[in-house]
């Protein structure tokens, strides 16, 4: 890829080692969310390029499986040094087509390379076991193989920190992977795609396509050669495509929506905890799954917090990511905006009290102003809905145990935060929080050592860690009678 802003829609699908505008004439319009305007175009997969892709994935399989654990790493390592090389003109393409600040967006494709390597290493640490036996002569024992090839689907809010995990899982583990990636943001994601071709990962093993999501999943998630689905996204998608992959027996990973809890207790630093708090609230213009929503602070602390948070986030700079000095971008699409406004609009209507915000920011581009809402009944949609915007709800508790009650009261359960310097309140919050991930007094997730994945309708399984190859391999029981 070029530094132009500009992208053809010819390499836009890589199919079986080769990259093709695909089988027909359909385009997708990308576009800068800071100004609105169209940037460029990506080819959208016809079924004639899935099934194309279906027998690449198939094909490649049986080779790719059987390749040594130890090239496989190799292969993954190198690509993880061209990811680190070719970080800022990844980062680049992100904020042109995303939005995010520069800063954000070069933090996550720095932080490719880390997730390839990573990866790397847990492909040759896929160790089976021995089972002790009640016959001495017969010797049981468990080994690890690839599931199958892959159909992942990846989010354009992380674009390049979604797709990494789930490309470099699979490859690790032996597996093929057909990755459909988001049409909002395909240059980065071409970019990374093709350090992986370069590294060496034979045609077939890894494919990428672009499309109508509807019309690929349909297609991709029945098809017999697709053995895994992986998907990041939104609740509801989330529970159509895992329904479509329980008809076919297909496993899954799905790590869908949130609507973290952030609780404050009254002897934890305060400004401290409202400053970590706008920060993980705003990156990103609030367009993160994990990202805490709902603020509850113990009344003692309220209005120092609340102060505090607000003040955080009136300074934030809103403008086009690649300025000096622009804190929050843009939301990715001209349809929250609407979004964004209906949730506030009804939280004051039943008697929450805005604080700041709360309103589109100018008239060009997909800006929303940082809002923020106090006492916000539970009624109010946005204690129901995940707002995946730029606002934030302040309400506040007496007792510990109200809190972590609001906090298991939705049926999410992806991230959670907690800040107390007490041990019996930390201790109650790890034994009570029904939550994927917790963060307790500062932000640790999402590294990729540590495994990312929710509870409840937020999915099940993990990516990152060790638990994030595992989902890409199964067990197979070996029983054999020795003489």
């Amino acid at each position: 890829m070029s530094n132009s802003p500009e992208i053809s829609p010819s390499p836009s699908l890589f199919i079986d080692g080769h990259w093709t505008a695909g089988s027909g004439n359909r385009r997708g319009a990308v576009l800068n969310p800071a100004t609105g305007a169209q940037i460029g175009e990506v080819a959208l997969a016809e079924a004639a390029d899935l099934d194309a892709a279906l027998a690449a994935a198939a094909r490649a399989f049986g080779p790719w499986s059987r390749t040594s654990a130890y090239e496989r790493a190799a292969i993954l390592k190198r690509a993880a040094a061209l990811a680190r090389a070719r970080a800022e003109e990844m980062a680049q393409a992100m904020t042109r087509e995303q939005g995010k600040p520069l800063a954000e967006a070069r933090m996550e494709a720095g932080g490719a390379g880390d997730h390839i390597d990573w990866y790397a290493e847990e492909a040759r640490r896929t160790y089976g076991r021995v089972i002790p036996t009640r016959q001495p002569e017969v010797m049981q024992s468990t080994i690890l193989e690839p599931v199958g090839p892959v159909a992942a689907f990846s989010p354009w809010n992380f674009p390049i920190g979604q797709i990494v995990r789930k490309i470099a899982g699979a490859l690790a583990a032996g597996c093929t992977i057909i990755a459909k990636a988001p049409e909002e943001t395909p240059s980065c994601i071409i970019i990374l795609v093709k350090c992986f071709e370069e590294a060496g990962v034979p045609a077939g093993a890894l494919n990428l396509v672009f499309g109508v999501p509807a019309e690929i999943s349909a297609h991709l998630i029945p098809s017999p050669v697709i053995r895994k689905v992986s998907f990041t996204g939104s609740v509801q998608v989330g529970q159509h495509l895992g329904a479509m992959a329980a008809r076919h027996l297909k496993r899954t990973t799905m790590e869908l929506g949130g609507h973290a809890p952030y609780i404050v207790c009254d002897d934890y630093d305060i400004a401290k905890a409202a400053a970590l708090g706008a920060g993980l609230k705003f990156r990103n213009a609030g367009q993160v799954c994990a990202s805490p929503t709902r603020f509850l602070i113990q009344e003692a602390a309220f209005d120092g917090f609340a102060e505090a948070f607000v003040a955080a986030a009136q300074s934030l700079t809103l403008g086009e990511g690649t300025q000096e000095g622009v804190t929050m971008g843009p939301l990715a699409h001209a349809r929250r905006l609407d979004a964004m406004q209906a949730l506030v609009d009804d939280a004051v209507a039943q008697g929450a009290r805005l604080l700041t915000g709360g309103a589109r920011h100018g008239n060009t581009g997909f800006f929303f102003q940082p809002t923020v809402l106090a006492d916000v009944p539970v009624s109010a949609r946005i204690m129901n809905e995940e707002p995946f915007g730029p606002i934030a709800i302040l309400n506040r508790f007496s007792d510990l145990s109200e809190a972590i009650a609001e906090a298991n009261r939705l049926p999410f359960g992806l991230a959670a935060f907690g800040f107390s310097h007490r041990t019996e309140r930390t201790h109650a919050m790890v034994r009570g929080i029904e939550t994927g991930m917790l963060s307790l007094n500062h932000f640790g997730l999402a590294a990729p050592e540590t495994p990312f994945g929710g509870v409840k309708d937020s999915g099940h399984g993990s990516e990152g860690g060790s638990e994030g190859i595992q989902a890409y391999l199964t067990t197979k029981f070996v029983s054999q009678l020795n003489g």
